[in-house]
């Protein structure tokens, strides 16, 4: 029996730490349970040649460890920093939107809804009603401006 946990000791000890990646997300659980797997994996094959001791098994564990370290944070680095530019949160996401004044912007404030929801918006003094295009937030506070399509055409005969 302790020659069967031998030989699948690294395997088990991969899926103790792939469990704790997903109990404790931290992505380093994640790479230390490849290189056990790794590991186990040659212990397997290799194992029997009798070349692979206790002590390779535990220097090739630190160096695909290492490896498997160094190539996540090489991935997941490189797709933090690409989405970072483009990713647009809270009000920044509604720029470029038209939304409808619902209280009279005056005195350069009023408030204006989008969708389901009203925000505080600041910008040119506007009857409610009015269409206004979103071009930039101050914290939640959208800045308005007089949309093009909010003269509407009389049609003609």
């Amino acid at each position: 029996m302790i020659d069967l946990l031998g030989n699948y000791g690294w395997w088990i000890l991969g899926l103790v730490f792939l469990i704790l990646e997903i109990v404790a997300p931290g992505v380093y659980f994640l790479f230390l349970g490849i290189a056990a797997i790794v590991v186990g994996t040659n212990v397997v094959l290799l194992g029997s040649a009798g070349w692979f001791g206790w002590e390779q098994q535990i220097v090739a564990f630190i160096v695909v460890s290492a490896v498997a370290v160094l190539i996540g944070r090489l991935w997941y680095g490189s797709r933090d920093e690409a989405a970072s530019p483009t990713l647009k949160t809270g009000t920044e996401r509604l720029v470029g939107r038209v939304a409808t004044v619902r209280e009279p912007i005056a005195a350069g404030r009023g408030r204006v809804a989008i969708d389901d929801s009203w925000w505080t918006a600041e910008g040119p003094d506007l009857p409610e009603g009015a269409r206004v295009r979103i071009v930039g937030a101050n914290g939640s506070t959208l800045i308005v401006e007089a949309a093009a399509s909010s003269r509407t055409k009389t049609p003609q005969p």
